[in-house]
């Protein structure tokens, strides 16, 4: 077995993206995610190690150190951080000649043969779903033999092998828990409107959704819902309690938990009995029977993907949901008292200033319990990255979606919507939304009622300006 190290490398100040399939950019409040694509592998990999470099603040020397004592690297990368990255992976190279360096990620399997040109101490991407692929790198297996993979050989030619099936049997793969417990500090991780500490886990990979914008379904995870089995993820569940009773709340991450109601109310109904606190991402169109089962057995929370409030924005975009079945959907959360993270997207195909105003309304109207914004990001690989390019939306030699502070910018621009009425309408939002007097009562009142609750927005408004700044400065 290779001695393998597993990368999230280090990046700008207030990284948010350690899960891949969030944001790769700065965000208005510090937060982190778990790196639960790259644990995957790694729980499949004896001996190995995993290093999740932004939220433990660790710098390139502790790596460079530990290096000299590997065989194999698997980085994640993306779009946004690929040319940092790269950079990363020359130290390694230069620290330890031997290595055998691998990507993953988005970005590597979408261009795998740009990722490869443009990655000289790159030996390998891995296409698509990659766990088996690097197991049986790891096993030492000759790279020409390996599914899945974009490699270069040592006279320098780059091959493409045959594409790897997708795993069918999710219940196959080991628990990320374990590689939690062995290589992560859990008080690194932090999400503004999750309870701390928290963990996240997926309990099933691909979303049904067409949404044309959504990165992972579209790259990695696949357009079928490809499960674990309710008693499996209570299996997890029981041993992360076991390894982490200090844990508040426990978050399942797939793309849509909900696709598969009657599972949903499985695992919930399994979550009950274990008396824990849990959360998940939900389409906004979950009837209110299953709600009340999930709030009944220790939801407390769902992350929703509103994105628009206009009817043919959401049209446009694929979302398959209607205005009104959002509104039905988010007044049976607030009676049964299911918090809603909510988010929005600025910028979509066929955005006006008009339907800006019309989100933002529609934001105040249902009034999620916090919500964020964010700027219409085409990535390789998706609809949106495709029908910017045939339209003209963007400049792609010029499509950059962050910027060196590692602040989102908003690369998309339209015939009667310019970038910076994109980008400043983001701010507008926020400020409409939460600079009102029930929303602030309601901000203050469980501050009040919460001294750590208090301590979390008071910090969570100091980063917020510090955003505000550093969105002004760029």
């Amino acid at each position: 077995m290779m001695r393998t190290l597993f990368l999230q490398p280090p990046s700008f100040d207030g990284f948010d993206g350690g899960a891949g399939s969030r944001y790769q950019a700065k965000r208005e409040i510090r937060s982190f995610w778990y790196p639960t694509w790259l644990a995957q592998p790694a729980a499949m990999v004896d001996g190995s190690r995993l290093i999740d470099a932004p939220p433990a603040k660790m710098g390139m020397e502790p790596i460079l150190k530990d290096v000299m004592n590997r065989d194999l690297v698997v980085m994640h990368t993306s779009t946004p951080s690929f040319a940092s990255d790269v950079r990363v992976a020359q130290m390694l190279k230069d620290a330890n000649p031997n290595l055998t360096i691998g990507m993953v990620g988005a970005k590597v399997a979408v261009q795998p043969d740009e990722s490869m040109a443009q990655g000289g101490p790159i030996d390998f991407v891995a296409r698509n779903e990659f766990d088996f692929t690097i197991k049986e790198i790891a096993e030492g297996r000759d790279l020409k033999d390996v599914d899945g993979i974009t490699w270069r050989n040592k006279e320098g030619v780059v091959t493409a092998n045959r594409d790897r099936a997708m795993i069918e049997d999710m219940d196959s793969l080991p628990f990320v828990t374990e590689v939690y417990k062995r290589d992560l500090n859990i008080n690194d991780y932090f999400i503004g409107y999750l309870m701390h500490p928290y963990i996240s886990i997926y309990t099933g990979r691909g979303c049904k959704s067409r949404c044309t914008f959504c990165l992972w379904p579209q790259t990695v995870g696949g357009h079928r819902y490809r499960t674990r089995s309710p008693e499996h993820v209570a299996a997890e569940i029981r041993l992360a309690k076991q390894y982490f009773p200090q844990v508040r709340e426990f978050m399942f991450d797939d793309d849509t938990f909900t696709d598969d109601l009657p599972r949903a109310e499985a695992i919930a109904r399994e979550m009950g009995k274990l008396g824990v606190t849990w959360s998940c991402n939900a389409k906004a169109n979950v009837p209110y029977s299953t709600l009340k089962i999930m709030k009944d057995n220790g939801l407390r929370l769902l992350l929703v993907g509103y994105e628009s409030g206009n009817q043919q924005i959401l049209h446009n975009i694929k979302k398959g949901l209607r205005v009104e079945v959002a509104r039905e959907f988010t007044k049976n959360c607030h009676e049964l008292g299911i918090k809603i993270h909510g988010t929005f997207i600025v910028g979509l195909p066929g955005e006006t200033k008009e339907t800006i105003q019309e989100t933002i309304r529609f934001a105040k109207d249902i009034n999620p319990h916090t919500l964020q914004v964010s700027l219409a990001a085409p990535y390789p690989g998706t609809f949106l990255h495709k029908q910017a390019t045939e339209n003209g939306w963007f400049n792609e030699s010029e499509a950059e979606l962050i910027d060196e502070h590692g602040v989102q910018i908003a690369p998309l621009h339209y015939p009667h919507l310019s970038h910076t009425e994109i980008f400043s309408s983001v701010e507008d939002f926020y400020r409409k939304f939460y600079f009102r007097a029930p929303k602030i009562a309601s901000i203050v009142g469980e501050m009040v009622r919460s001294p750590q609750m208090m301590k979390r927005r008071l910090r969570e408004g100091v980063e917020f300006f510090q955003f505000l700044k550093d969105r002004h400065a760029a």
